[in-house]
């Protein structure tokens, strides 16, 4: 995201995620970054989920992890299967980010799901459910009757910071 990271999460509403990943950073750059997102989103009431270990989420007070496995806190799973979904529940993850359900820029090499297969891949879903992938707002708005709790981007929200989810 670049520049627009920090305009993005001070321009969420209160009560939204982020989930911080930065893996390209240095580790000394990648926490001074975390450490102004976390300040964002202790001031706006946002859930911040680092993406690594349990014991690094610890370690830097996010309020959870993000990837597979069994996490720390707040967990949150990336999801692309039936198998994965399966898996996530059962290591007790508490919301399930399924994707990519659109083309998207963040994975060019991957076919997007489309309606019918994402909505059979959450169907009997234990989890809320967070779809990832080419999303907006008006995309959003058209998987409501699916049950999904939510929506997640980047492009969306950094093209317009002040996007409402």
């Amino acid at each position: 995201m670049g520049d627009g990271l920090l305009p993005s999460v001070a321009a969420l509403p209160k009560g939204s995620g982020v989930i911080f990943r930065h893996y390209s950073l240095g580790e000394v750059e990648r926490r001074v970054l975390f450490q102004a997102v976390r300040k964002i989103a202790q001031r706006r009431r946002l859930v911040l989920l680092l993406a690594g270990s349990a014991k690094l989420a610890r370690a830097w007070k996010a309020d959870g992890t993000h990837g597979r496995g069994r996490g720390w806190g707040v967990q949150s799973a990336p999801i692309h299967s039936r198998r994965e979904r399966r898996e996530a529940e059962q290591n007790g993850a508490h919301i399930l980010f399924v994707s990519p359900l659109f083309t998207t820029r963040s994975h060019v090499r991957k076919v997007g799901l489309g309606r019918v297969r994402f909505g059979l891949l959450i169907a009997g879903a234990r989890r809320p459910v967070i779809a990832l992938g080419g999303m907006n707002q008006r995309r959003a708005r058209s998987l409501a009757v699916l049950g999904v709790h939510g929506w997640a981007g980047i492009d969306a929200l950094t093209a317009r910071p002040k996007v409402r989810i």
